[in-house]
């Protein structure tokens, strides 16, 4: 018979890290409906929600249920901070359309149409985030500094190079996206993981369960990879 206070016991939850989905909602829905997270998992989302890809809007409508049914993280990306400063300042509107907003406000029906509730999601977003054993950025670390001492320029704009940044001085392992990956492969260096697949090009999307290495992956259209 089993006690009445191992009942009570709850297993911890999967962390499963999301790279860049840059508005392909078809590979976000794919590969939710893949890993069927569970009210105990913690899903982080390293940003880039939005541009370039077809249906940025669904995105953050999937992302706004998500998070009725999991612990969903969701980090900022570059392309929310370009968002978030094109309706915040309308000269900076130019520099979006540029990057990847025109696609997003094609989903959208115009700038007039985004939801105040997407727009509160995004300004919401969080910077970073840590566990005991892994830290979430959206694009690179300074390895001396804790987090919260990171710059702007580190966490949501400066692209991994040929010369990898040294392990975090907290000796955890670093999840992160930005940097994309043409050949739709992870880049493992073994303190830091990229996972920013290029989904919204000819690569995929990918998700990671940082614990146990398992991987989904979907294209733009959907259609999971083996």
């Amino acid at each position: 018979m089993v006690s009445q206070s191992l009942k009570r016991v709850q297993m911890p939850g999967r962390t499963i890290a999301v790279g860049d989905i840059h508005g392909c909602a078809a590979a976000l829905e794919a590969i939710l409906d893949a890993l069927q997270p569970a009210a105990g998992d913690t899903l982080v989302t390293l940003g880039d929600y939005i541009d370039r890809g077809p249906n940025s809007r669904r995105v953050l409508e999937v992302l706004l249920q998500l998070a009725r049914s999991c612990h969903l993280v969701p980090l900022k990306g570059n392309h929310e901070l370009l968002m978030l400063r094109a309706i915040d300042v309308p000269g900076n509107m130019l520099f979006w359309m540029q990057s990847g907003g025109l696609a997003t406000l094609a989903s959208y029906g115009g700038l007039s149409e985004i939801p105040p509730e997407h727009i509160d999601f995004v300004r919401e977003c969080v910077d970073y985030y840590e566990t005991a054993t892994h830290l979430f950025v959206h694009a690179n670390y300074d390895p001396q500094l804790p987090l919260e001492q990171q710059n702007e320029y580190e966490l949501f704009w400066q692209h991994l190079n040929l010369l990898l940044p040294a392990p975090h001085c907290s000796g955890k392992t670093a999840i992160m996206g930005h940097t994309p990956q043409r050949s739709g492969d992870i880049l493992d260096g073994g303190h830091l993981v990229c996972i920013d697949t290029y989904c919204f090009g000819s690569g995929v999307l990918t998700a990671l369960d940082v614990a146990s290495g398992e991987l989904w992956q979907a294209d733009k259209h959907g259609k999971l990879r083996n």
